[in-house]
């Protein structure tokens, strides 16, 4: 489980979610694979080391993402993006709309590319709010 603040706005929304506006985001990460079975090895018995995971997430999706502003690219957003950054904020400029499901795809890919060969992305979950969440699961995704 991880936790990170960012700010986004949904541009063309047609609900509050239009205006710029924050979340603590929780997000979940599971993976499998087969416990390492040499009793030598100094990784007995894991699938991955937690430490090493946090490691891949913390880098990829935590660093990047906590007090930052994401904005569509793509969008008049860009504007807003270009004053926010030249007043020294952090900001993210993406190729999709930062809603919680299209960012959990791209977590998805970015933890992906980073896993040991051995080790598979099994499903991630993007907690918005209390009641509001995205998932993703390898099993509808993958080819």
């Amino acid at each position: 489980m991880f936790s990170f603040e960012t700010g986004h706005a949904l541009y063309g929304y047609d609900g509050k979610c239009r205006n710029v506006h924050g979340h603590s985001y929780k997000l979940s990460v599971t993976v499998i694979g087969t416990p390492i079975d040499d009793p030598n090895h100094v990784k007995y018995g894991m699938v991955i080391d937690f430490g090493d995971l946090k490691k891949i997430v913390k880098e990829e999706i935590v660093d990047v993402f906590d007090h930052a502003t994401v904005f569509n690219k793509n969008t008049p957003h860009v504007e807003l993006a270009k004053e926010l950054q030249q007043r020294g904020h952090n900001v993210l400029l993406v190729n999709y709309q930062p809603t919680s499901e299209m960012m959990v795809i791209d977590f998805a890919k970015k933890i992906k590319a980073r896993l040991p060969e051995q080790i598979a992305l099994h499903s991630l979950k993007l907690q918005e709010t209390e009641s509001s969440y995205a998932s993703w699961f390898a099993a509808e995704n993958d080819s």
